[in-house]
């Protein structure tokens, strides 16, 4: 799958990915390839992406993420 994750003044990650953790606004989340479509916020926490090559940690203050298609786009702040 396709992992964007964008701040108002930068990409902090934009890539191949096989798993992402995310701090959901009701809990911990894993997004595997083909997950079924999805919206929700997120509270402050770390993104986790992982890729064949090793794991990506992110601190995020919240946000929303958007999975569509194979694309995991999250919107950070």
């Amino acid at each position: 799958m396709t992992v964007h994750i964008l701040t108002p003044d930068e990409t902090l990650f934009s890539g191949d990915a096989v798993y992402v953790g995310l701090p959901g606004s009701d809990g911990s989340m894993g997004i595997m390839d083909r997950h079924a479509a999805l919206i929700t916020t997120l509270q402050s926490g770390e993104v986790l992406v992982r890729t064949g090559n090793g794991e990506e940690t992110f601190a995020v203050k919240g946000g929303t993420v958007e999975v569509l298609d194979n694309v995991v786009t999250v919107l950070a702040a």
